[in-house]
């Protein structure tokens, strides 16, 4: 039995404050590699398939890595693995830009990916906790700190883009990583992790004893986090190149758009939480799926930057919040074993999605590659919808 740890509500806010910053930082420093992906591809002199395989070592590093992280989390505590994988990002950005082929790319990814992924499982088991003691639905905020970093990431890469090199530019990524990190993790060390109230306990743990019906919704869950986290990983890996390949953008215009996705999604979950107290759970999954549908088919067809600028913000607010709330609702049908399913069955989307757009646009082209997203989306809206009575 876990003993309670109570902390002050002072202590609570600071630690938020401290969580959220990590929230950030993580979106900063990943959408700064995202928007160098086209020089790092011409640099490699890697086909589009080839690039898909490389940047498949992301998301593999992070999904072999994920369920290591939490047995780390429960033997060292989610505060100071936290801190630990933030050092760890921060070092690994700076390694792709040191490749000059897809094999050797892809071999650093994998460990750029398995910092990115362990962070990813300690902060949002961190922010679970918190959530927890606090009682209120403020997860959604936490994610849109992720995307605001990710936001100002691409912004300060279009910035950057044509007077930097790769290698300066992912190099200053990681002092800014390391010394945000040092600020940041002190606060996040010198406070113990809060632990639920009885009443959040006894939620999450009776339906853990009903077995196989929850496992089932918990992957149901888990599912729709699959269909939203391969949005995600396409926007961040192919959208730049999308604008400045087929729609002819410059390489400044083309690093705006993961930019503009980003603002979004942060737009979307900051609002997050009023829109699900407005309309529950299932109205928001189905209607955020398929405004997501709507707006990765403007984004992947549309003939111009600016509509296609359009199509991916308005993805992004489709997309906003069918993570944390498919990861909060895995939380309660199942405690810490249901986030961590759903959040692995997620990155396994960002896992299928590089190499299958990359397939798919050698096969066809990368805008009829890129409305996968859009089916997806589609198929979570679907999901969301025929398990919203077994859901409750």
């Amino acid at each position: 039995m876990r003993t309670r740890i109570t902390v002050p509500d002072d202590s609570l806010t600071r630690l938020r404050i401290a969580l959220t910053v990590f929230f950030a930082l993580d979106g900063f420093v990943f959408a700064g590699w995202v928007v160098r992906i086209p020089a790092i591809k011409e640099q490699t002199g890697a086909s589009a398939s080839a690039l898909g395989l490389a940047l498949l070592g992301v998301s593999a590093g992070a999904v072999i890595t994920m369920m290591l992280t939490g047995r780390l989390c429960r033997r060292y505590g989610t505060h100071r693995v936290t801190v630990v994988c933030a050092v760890l990002l921060s070092l690994s950005v700076a390694l792709p830009p040191l490749t000059h082929s897809a094999v050797a790319l892809g071999t650093v990814l994998l460990i750029f990916g398995a910092a990115y992924g362990s962070i990813n499982v300690a902060f949002n088991s961190a922010a679970v906790d918190l959530v927890g003691a606090l009682r209120r639905p403020i997860m959604p905020s936490f994610h849109a700190a992720f995307s605001l970093g990710g936001m100002l990431g691409a912004g300060l890469g279009g910035l950057v883009a044509g007077a930097l090199s790769p290698t300066r530019h992912l190099f200053g990524l990681t002092v800014i990583g390391l010394l945000v990190t040092a600020v940041a993790g002190r606060t996040l060390l010198r406070i113990p992790a809060p632990t639920p109230s009885q009443e959040v306990l006894q939620q999450t743990s009776a339906p853990r004893r009903q077995g196989t019906r929850t496992r089932g919704l918990v992957i149901t869950f888990g599912l729709i986090a699959l269909c939203t986290a391969y949005g995600e990983g396409a926007l961040a890996d192919w959208s730049a190149l999308h604008l400045e390949h087929d729609l002819e953008a410059t390489p400044g215009v083309a690093a705006v758009g993961y930019s503009c996705f980003a603002l979004a999604m942060t737009i979307g979950r900051l609002t997050g939480t009023r829109l699900l107290e407005r309309l529950g759970q299932t109205r928001t999954l189905v209607g955020g799926g398929t405004t997501a549908a709507l707006g990765m088919l403007l984004g992947a067809l549309a003939p111009s930057v600016w509509a296609a600028l359009l199509g991916f913000m308005i993805t992004g607010l489709g997309l906003a919040n069918l993570f944390p709330v498919a990861v909060e609702r895995a939380g309660r049908l199942a405690g810490p074993d249901g986030v961590a399913i759903a959040s692995t069955l997620g990155y396994g989307g960002m896992l299928l999605g590089p190499p299958a757009i990359g397939f798919m646009a050698d096969w066809f082209s990368l805008p009829a590659a890129l409305t996968s997203v859009a089916a997806l989306a589609a198929t979570a809206a679907v999901i969301a919808l025929l398990t919203r009575r077994a859901a409750g």
